[in-house]
């Protein structure tokens, strides 16, 4: 697929949306990207299938315009084809249009805006990275080859409501162990069985309380899987289970996974931590920026991670067209509206960011 240099958004939009992106395997819509882009004038830079290019200034301080251009794979339940979108009534349904081909194509419109507007106020580094949706090869690998970022607005499904902290993710897991010995014998061997003890510890957790946030109220310790035994006819010597936490914005991971060990009779160990909860001050100009620019009194909160998380210390919101109570859903749309208020969202954060810090 060619995209011509002539081509409107929402033209841009299907294009994309056609072209297949799954996690891992975004190689041919970043070809499509980077040649498109190259029509554009713009120089982008690339590693694997990330994709980054500047325009404005080359002095003064950066704005980080990102958002990931893979999709989860269509599950069963989606009725039209996920890959041969269509107009139709003002929404184009199809994998990716809202999470989040809406925001990419927004982004990539507002830069285009500015470029022709010859925008020369500060940098803006536009990155399209990959692979956010399994967290691999993305934008967390790309990070350190971006230069200073004084800022960043990342682009996700918010309904352009400006998310100024979103949740983090916390995986432990947990090792229930026992003294295995044939069932017929175990209580005169005194045998010990890990999924007992581990049962205890999962209703342990169920009534576990956790700190809670204002406005994303109280972390919760879910068990999504479980394994244990190897006959059915022996009393099992180890349990297996994992813990998956949405941490809230200033948790401690590493406190947090104390909490639970202090309340577990399992051994409890950190499979990952690197998602970690991240916010930013509302008076920070970057936020003032995106509420004067989506017309919003004030910012909220997110349950949801996201590439925002790779970002470190850089002040950052969230925020882009579409719902993300559509996302990973079957027959995922975004109407024509939400793009085009996304195109103005974009540019107009970064004037109003400008305005604030040059």
């Amino acid at each position: 697929m060619k995209l011509y240099s002539q081509i409107s958004p929402a033209e841009f939009l299907k294009a994309i949306v056609e072209t297949s992106s799954i996690s891992g395997d975004e190689k041919s819509l970043a070809n499509t990207l980077e040649s498109f882009l190259h029509e554009q004038g713009f120089n982008p830079n690339r590693i694997g299938n990330n994709i980054w290019f500047t325009l404005g200034s080359m002095s003064g301080p950066t704005l980080l315009l990102n958002s990931h251009i893979d999709t989860v794979p269509p599950n069963a339940s989606w009725i039209s084809d996920p890959f041969k979108p269509e107009w139709k009534d003002s929404r184009l349904i199809g994998l990716g249009a809202n999470d989040a081909k809406g925001a990419v194509t927004s982004i990539i419109f507002a830069a285009l805006h500015l470029k022709r507007e010859n925008f020369q106020a500060g940098r803006i580094l536009v990155a399209l990275s990959c692979e956010e949706e399994t967290g691999g090869q993305g934008l967390g690998t790309i990070v350190s080859q971006l230069g200073r970022l004084d800022a960043a607005i990342v682009g996700e499904p918010t309904g352009l409501r400006v998310v100024s902290s979103q949740r983090g993710l916390l995986i432990l897991k947990c090792t229930a162990r026992g003294i295995s010995g044939h069932v017929a014998n175990a209580q005169m061997l005194g045998t010990e069985n890990a999924i007992a003890k581990a049962s205890r510890d999962i209703i342990k957790l169920e009534n576990l309380s956790l700190p809670s946030h204002p406005t994303l109220g109280p972390m919760k310790a879910h068990v999504t899987q479980i394994q244990g035994g190897l006959k059915r006819n022996q009393i099992p010597d180890q349990c297996e289970f994992y813990i998956d936490i949405r941490t809230n914005p200033e948790s401690d991971h590493k406190a947090l996974t104390q909490l639970i060990q202090n309340n577990l009779e399992s051994e409890v160990s950190v499979h990952s931590d690197r998602y970690l909860p991240k916010w930013t001050d509302s008076k920070h100009p970057i936020v003032r920026a995106a509420l004067r620019a989506a017309k919003k009194e004030a910012p909220t909160s997110s349950a949801t991670t996201s590439d925002w998380a790779f970002l470190q210390n850089i002040p950052a919101v969230k925020v882009g067209p579409g719902d993300t109570f559509r996302s990973h859903r079957p027959d995922e749309y975004l109407l024509l509206s939400e793009l085009e208020e996304g195109i103005a969202f974009y540019r107009d954060s970064v004037i109003h960011f400008f305005e604030q810090v040059s």
